[in-house]
């Protein structure tokens, strides 16, 4: 992360209200069915998505559901560089009710709780705090839930619920400093503007633990990529908290509630909870599996140039490449290789974004005739590799398999 003073794109307190307010005016409408499909390959199926353009301040996005919305970022977007753009980056909402329209000058921020001094802060008043910068995936915990096998409940997202983004905004420390956390506090609770639709049912909210609120990484973040959050990535402010999923990560945030206690809400004590085991892995069917919140990425890669069923020409220089990420740290190495596993070439890594961003790779190959199997695997700074069998768990968690693409030669 980067601490910053001034930034290379306008955002003086007066230009970012501005345009807040004519952003924060679009509606959120729902789409027209698309003609034209992706298919993700799903092996549960089914595997075609309507594609829409429909979504405010969203380019073509792969339909996953209107309501509360879930778009999935086209893969082929993941080839055109380490940041994904903004108008083609995933959402992903629990509840449907979400605010058509965001009124800046009245848009408050509580810290609340075990605090010495509650807080109501206005955009200008995080504005006035130091600002920084830090790139960072997003990924959903869910992300390729559609590959799991045997099939799991939930939305069966393909690999396009993630994204990579600068972000841009204030740390979550310098807030929480600003409100005096008083001794005993075990953990910050986050809640944003988005409401359930049926009476009694649980608010979305998430909590970390009071070390990591206040470890100088997590951020509230007002920009994205150069630019405002779009109105479905959270604006005006969003929680990020780099290297963890994206549960965490609230959009529309407007409440920060500092416990004295453990959170004992529903979406942090009972939902988005995974297996106490390595890789969250566990056979279908088992019974009494000790379940831990999720929390840490995990080490992903992928080939970007090519799609599965694509052909290649024989004894033609082809070159390879994708992107990694390391979860929770750095990535360290991507591997390829083109024999089954057998053997795997090292290959060559594109500028290191920050430890918690995609970070390109690139190779070449001669493919011979025939049918030629291409497997990626990432190593982090923490000498996690990914795992050759893939896990599974009733949630559709933490996916993160070698992955593998089959293209025919001749």
């Amino acid at each position: 992360m980067t601490a910053s003073s001034a930034f290379s794109y306008p955002t003086t307190r007066r230009r970012l209200l501005g345009q807040a307010s004519a952003l924060g005016a679009l509606s959120l409408v729902a789409p027209a069915w698309a003609e034209e499909l992706a298919n993700l390959g799903l092996p549960g199926g089914p595997s075609e998505r309507p594609l829409t353009k429909a979504f405010p301040q969203k380019g073509e996005m792969i339909l996953q559901r209107t309501r509360a919305p879930l778009l999935e970022s086209p893969f082929e977007v993941f080839d055109k560089g380490v940041f994904t753009p903004n108008d083609q980056l995933f959402v992903r909402w629990h509840w449907a009710v979400i605010p058509t329209e965001i009124k800046v000058d009245t848009y408050r921020i509580a810290v609340r709780g075990h605090v010495k001094n509650e807080l109501s802060l206005s955009l200008a008043d995080l504005m006035s705090l130091p600002r920084v910068e830090l790139a960072a995936v997003n990924q959903c915990s869910g992300n390729s839930r559609g590959f799991f096998e045997p099939r799991v409940a939930g939305g069966e997202w393909g690999n396009g619920a993630m994204g990579n983004a600068k972000w841009l905004g204030v740390r979550l420390k310098d807030v929480l400093d600003k409100a005096g956390v008083k001794d005993g506090a075990q953990c910050v609770r986050f809640g944003g503007l988005d409401e359930p639709m049926v009476e009694g049912a649980p608010k979305f909210t998430k909590s970390i633990a009071i070390d990591h609120a206040r470890d100088g990484e997590v951020m509230l973040a007002f920009g994205m990529n150069g630019e405002q959050l779009p109105l479905l990535n959270g604006f005006p402010i969003r929680l990020i908290v780099p290297g963890w999923y994206s549960t965490y990560w609230v959009k529309m945030l407007n409440n920060i509630e500092v416990l004295d206690g453990p959170d004992d809400q529903f979406w942090t004590a009972k939902a988005y909870m995974i297996p106490d085991t390595p890789g969250a892995n566990m056979k279908p069917g088992e019974k009494d599996v000790k379940m831990v919140p999720i929390n840490r990425m995990v080490p992903r890669s992928f080939v970007t140039n090519f799609r599965g069923g694509e052909r290649l020409r024989a004894g033609a220089p082809t070159p390879l490449r994708g992107i990694a990420f390391g979860g929770d740290a750095g990535v360290k190495a991507v591997e390829v290789s083109t024999d089954g596993g057998a053997t795997w070439t090292q290959a060559k890594l594109g500028t290191d974004e920050g430890k918690y961003s995609f970070r390109q790779w690139s190779t070449q190959i001669e493919p011979a005739a025939g049918n030629l199997t291409v497997m990626v695997r990432c190593t982090n700074m923490n000498g996690l590799t990914q795992p050759a069998t893939p896990n599974w768990n009733p949630s559709g968690f933490m996916r993160n398999v070698i992955e593998t693409t089959h293209l025919p030669v001749a």
